[in-house]
């Protein structure tokens, strides 16, 4: 970006719309600084990601860069983001749907190119939640793009590129696997034309013929298995659309593995499916690349050509692919017919670790989406997005634990919800000690719901047939009590004894300093996840009764860092298939537990038994005032809070002041020592707590859309649903907040303890239930409340409340523990930190 050699602040009232008023102003000054007043809000209606252009200085952390579309109700402008701000993008503060306030900005024209430039957004601060420009506006799509005088006819200012012409299309924001942008070609008619099949070679004359001199025959084949997208762009790589799919085809000899690169795979990849019919020109054949998944396709019992692979190239020489219409394909050519192995729940115990299958189930649970760094990339920073789900079939009682990565399937991925149907094939089984078997994602896994099954090649598969009987018996209000959506969701569950070996690290949970667990929590990025063990004591125990709720993720007015700039002047502060009439009138009949279910007699004749049984342990729980505290860092938080709401009662003591607390009585427990050693800590991480992001939420065909949206990531475009979008409130049955002094003494963190509670929770499921006593140790270390309770008949009076817990927190003294944590960015200020497991140092085992 060029250097601004000057700056002008606004003054005055607006004579023209804030985006056109600015842009004018930006065409006699480099850098425009505007005052709070001559900043009004902008409403961000599309936010759009790309590789960078590599430049002298950037660092490897800025791999990518972005656009912003915003609006001011009256005009719409593309803008481009300075990389100092793109963390505001990483952690979901700027985010479509809201507003921000433009406080400094520049122009910049391309030196290498007449009639294109932008404006560059170089601070900002961001709005509340919502936006309310966008609820001035019937339609963002009519209002006009708002471009510089002089450059009205640039194509590329017009079109779906990015604003850095050397990038010639967009990814998707969240991951580099799904196609994204309307380059994207999915529906183009077949070939109907008479095909030549006279001179065709086979696949098995290719082989042996691939070390000879050969010539180019045309191929006539079958897709029998499709891989999702690979992107592999990097910096200095001259290649506009860095793109690679695998598929499998198969003619009467055999079958082998076609490469479609580049620029074909915008054109061919949404048109190329399994069943697609191909005649194939001017084709390459090379060695097969050995270091790669394979499907499993041995049911097919035809033989496999590994040794070459065939390469569609758009140029030297420019293949020729004819997609052939199905009512072209003549039984004669001897093309294999698609087939699959397709496994019930109840045979998934049988097969063995790593073999594939395929699937159909109804989905009763479907996690959030969340994020996964790339491990050992070499190239840009790179995200894995995937999510739970539990499916049931019918031949067993428990359903099937899906992980399921994005596979290049969008429309399907974002769409997979209770109630439907889904089918995903080339799954692969997951066996782990202590859990019931899943089944993850492979490159080849494609997934289908209700709404995409119709000429699928698996429809008339005698085991899916017989699905679709078994659900004819299901009543959907039963199922619907059974279903859920969102919320914190890890699998598998964790291990009796914590492994740590230094022979191989693989599989095995990070043991981390408290020093790097910090340094986690602050490069966590919006939804990734991570699982971390820390070893240390546990020196404090509050119990929560509700989560932390959500108004706002950054509050109206707070500026973000401003980027340097020496050469200005100091900155003035600042459709799927809807449910039908019968099934909605099925949600009349819903019921949902309290989190009040435990009457209030009972809890206070539990209270009344647990001061009786409390022993004279210095160390003991105690109901106080949420303003008395000890130590006199903790005596000005704990005075904060008083008066302020319990469902605000975790929020980071870094983030302001505390929300009204309406009841102030806290139950605690604090080891002896952790008076005298928060004098001592050098940091207290004080992240630990429950959202509304944690818990998941009771499928209904009514709340469907929203619960969907809340449940994926955010959109990078924002839609007029976006504003009609309420999260239903949440029912929780309280939690607890555990600070963990790391092992040195010199860092604490707190962490929020979830107990599993109800047997028909989604995490509940393959949970190992040994009996244990209750007692704090136990059930952290069970991460369940012994027995779960029946919600069927809301049995629930067995279960300890949490001043019996409490009551045993006195064995938590002293005692060296690991604690494995769960940690997920929800977005803005908000990091979950979840315990997983608590284990003593003697379920440690070392190799």
């Amino acid at each position: 970006m060029e250097d601004n050699s000057s700056c002008s602040s606004v003054t005055g009232p607006p004579q023209a719309p804030f985006l056109q008023r600015t842009l004018e102003r930006l065409s006699y000054t480099q850098c425009l600084k505007l005052t709070a007043q001559e900043a009004p809000p902008v409403a961000v209606i599309t936010l759009q990601r790309y590789l960078s252009e590599q430049t002298e200085g950037q660092q490897q952390s800025d791999s990518y860069s972005y656009d912003v579309t915003v609006t001011d109700g009256v005009w719409r402008a593309k803008c481009f983001i300075h990389s100092s701000l793109n963390h505001l993008v990483h952690n979901n503060t700027l985010r479509t749907g809201t507003d921000i306030s433009i406080t400094q900005c520049s122009f910049v024209y391309n030196e290498r190119r007449l009639g294109h430039g932008y404006m560059c957004i170089e601070k900002l601060s961001c709005g509340a939640q919502r936006s309310e420009v966008l609820s001035r506006v019937k339609d963002v799509s009519a209002l006009p793009l708002l471009v510089k005088h002089g450059m009205e006819r640039s194509v590329l200012l017009q079109s779906d590129v990015p604003l850095q012409v050397n990038r010639k299309h967009y990814l998707s924001l969240w991951n580099n696997d799904d196609p994204e942008g309307d380059m994207w070609t999915s529906r183009s008619p077949s070939s109907d034309t008479v095909l030549d099949v006279s001179k065709i070679t086979l696949l098995s004359s290719l082989e042996s013929s691939f070390r000879n001199t050969w010539k180019s025959l045309p191929l006539l084949v079958k897709i029998i298995q499709k891989s999702r997208l690979r992107y592999y762009g990097k910096f200095g790589l001259k290649i506009d659309y860095p793109y690679q799919a695998y598929f499998e085809v198969a003619d009467q000899s055999g079958t082998m593995s076609l490469v479609l690169w580049n620029e074909l795979c915008p054109e061919f990849y949404q048109r190329l499916n399994v069943g697609t019919v191909l005649y194939l020109q001017n084709y390459t054949l090379k060695q097969s690349y050995s270091n790669r998944s394979r499907p499993q396709m041995d049911h097919y019992r035809i033989k496999s050509f590994n040794s070459v692979e065939i390469c569609l190239n758009p140029r030297n020489p420019a293949s020729v692919i004819t997609v052939v219409s199905p009512k072209s394909v003549l039984p004669q050519w001897g093309l294999p017919e698609v087939s699959y192995q397709f496994n019930t729940r109840s045979e998934l115990d049988k097969l063995a670790n790593n073999a594939a299958c395929d699937i159909i189930g109804l989905v009763t649970f479907v996690g959030r989406v969340e994020r996964v760094k790339s491990k050992g990339n070499k190239g840009p920073e790179k995200f894995w997005t995937y999510r739970w789900v539990h499916a049931v079939d019918g031949t067993t009682d428990q359903p099937f634990i899906l992980e399921v990565f994005s596979s290049s399937q969008p429309e399907i991925f974002s769409h997979i919800c209770p109630m439907t149907y889904l089918v995903c094939t080339q799954m692969r089984v997951c066996r782990v000690e202590g859990s019931l078997p899943y089944l993850t994602s492979s490159c080849e896994t494609e997934m289908f719901i209700t709404g995409y099954h119709k000429g699928q090649p698996y429809v008339s598969d005698p085991r899916v047939k017989s699905f679709i009987q078994w659900t004819k018996t299901l009543k959907d209000n039963i199922i619907l009590q059974k279903t859920a959506v969102g919320g914190h969701y890890c699998y598998p569950h964790a291990s009796k004894t914590f492994t740590q070996s230094t022979a191989d690290a693989s599989g095995q949970v990070p043991l981390v300093s408290a020093a790097d667990l910090k340094k986690e929590l602050e490069t966590l990025q919006y939804r990734e996840h991570k699982k971390l063990a820390i070893q240390g004591h546990i020196t404090a125990v509050r119990y929560m009764n509700s989560p932390k709720t959500t108004e706002s993720q950054g509050p109206v007015g707070k500026e973000v860092p401003d980027v340097s700039n020496d050469a200005c002047e100091q900155a003035v502060p600042d459709t799927h298939d809807d449910p039908t009439t019968d099934e909605q009138t099925l949600l009349a009949s819903l019921t949902s537990h309290s989190s009040e279910e435990i009457s209030a007699s009972k809890r206070k004749r539990r209270m009344r038994n647990a001061k009786q049984s409390s022993s004279s342990h210095g160390s003991v729980p105690t109901k106080r005032r949420a303003g008395h505290e000890n130590t006199e860092e903790g005596r000005g938080q704990r005075e904060e809070e008083e008066g302020h709401s319990q469902s605000e009662a975790v929020q980071d003591v870094e983030h302001g002041p505390q929300p009204q607390n309406q009841d102030s009585d806290i139950l605690s427990w604090e080891s002896s020592s952790w008076l005298k050693q928060q004098q001592e800590v050098s940091e207290h991480l004080r992240l630990g707590g429950l959202y509304q992001d944690s818990i998941s939420q009771r499928f209904t065909f009514d709340e469907k859309n929203v619960l969907l949206r809340w449940s994926n990531l955010q959109a990078m475009r924002w839609t007029p649903e976006q504003n009609a979008d309420t999260i239903p409130p949440v029912v929780c049955a309280g939690f607890y907040q555990i600070t963990i002094l790391g092992i040195n003494k010199q860092i604490a963190v707190d962490a929020a303890y979830f107990p599993v509670v109800y047997s028909n929770e989604p995490r509940a499921v393959g949970l190992p239930r040994d009996p244990h006593g209750n007692t704090m140790l136990s059930c952290l270390s069970s991460g369940f409340l012994c027995p779960l309770s029946d919600t069927a008949d809301h049995s629930d009076a067995t279960l300890p409340g949490p001043e019996e817990i409490l009551v045993t927190a006195s064995e938590l003294e002293d005692t060296h523990v690991v604690c494995i944590l769960d940690l997920c960015h929800l977005g803005g200020d908000e990091v979950e930190i979840l315990i997983n497991k608590v284990y003593r140092v003697t379920e440690v085992s070392l190799d």
